[in-house]
């Protein structure tokens, strides 16, 4: 059994119409500065799978960096071959990712890993500097019929770069997707204020939140992860009602990233 199934929801059934999705930042597989540095991609690994999540939205994911593969190539398990989307896909998962830096050594970007099936994958540049390289992951997913339009984001460390990606995010929704599409967008909003909810609903968008009998705020806070204070990691959507949210805790939890993942279940809106 995985040893990190006892700290999430119970599994979720893919069946009688509710979706559960997890947002994660990894922090690119690794923790740790100089000799303490460490290689934490494959307990990611389980952290997925444990999650028995519908859809993950992931932030900070490496196709490939070759300072860190050569550090860890010869140590016990050792840097993936695969770009770190497809290995911590859990078996019979569809996989997207798209790069939003590029680096000396490397790149990273954002990735949806899905139970369903996909269609064609979109990338859209949101970057609102030359410093800081951003940009949306657009996946539609089969779901039930249907369609669900999966936007993965990370937004920028400055407020009026994320006002400026919600602009961007508004603008690419209204040019891309039908008025009626079910759609979530989900990632690291670096919102430490808590200021970008009210742009998100100009944009159509409702922040996910259990019902009122359900928890609160407290409940999604997942940064930094061994003490978390900030609720950074977030879902929004259009057409969809949550009906719970959770955030793992505990030190095997904090130890694999700076933030904690966020899940949550809906249904369709009545």
């Amino acid at each position: 059994m995985n040893p990190l199934q006892s700290s999430v929801l119970p599994p979720a059934s893919g069946y009688g119409g509710r979706l559960r999705v997890a947002t994660y930042n990894i922090h690119k597989g690794v923790r740790g500065v100089g000799p303490r540095k460490r290689l934490e991609i494959h307990n990611l690994g389980l952290a997925i799978e444990a999650l028995d999540a519908d859809l993950v939205c992931l932030q900070e994911v490496r196709r490939f960096h070759k300072r860190d593969a050569r550090r860890f190539d010869r140590t016990w398990f050792g840097w993936p071959e695969q770009g770190q989307a497809e290995f911590l896909a859990p078996d019979g998962y569809d996989v997207a990712y798209r790069t939003n830096a590029v680096t000396r050594d490397g790149e990273h970007g954002n990735a949806l890993l899905s139970r369903w099936p996909i269609g064609d994958v979109g990338h859209h540049d949101v970057s609102d500097h030359r410093f800081e390289q951003r940009g949306l992951l657009h996946v539609p997913v089969q779901w039930h019929g249907g369609a669900i339009n999966a936007v993965v984001v990370h937004f920028g460390l400055r407020h009026q770069s994320r006002v400026r990606q919600v602009q961007r995010l508004a603008e690419f929704i209204a040019r891309e997707l039908d008025p009626a599409a079910l759609l979530l967008v989900a990632g690291d909003f670096n919102d430490w204020g808590e200021r970008l909810d009210a742009p998100m609903r100009e944009a159509g968008l409702q922040r996910a939140a259990p019902p009122p009998d359900g928890g609160g705020l407290q409940r999604s806070l997942t940064f930094p992860s061994l003490a978390p204070v900030f609720a950074l990691d977030r879902i929004y959507t259009r057409g969809l009602r949550c009906v719970s949210t959770f955030v793992p805790r505990g030190s095997t939890w904090a130890r694999m990233s700076d933030h904690l993942p966020l899940v949550a279940e809906f249904e369709l809106s009545d």
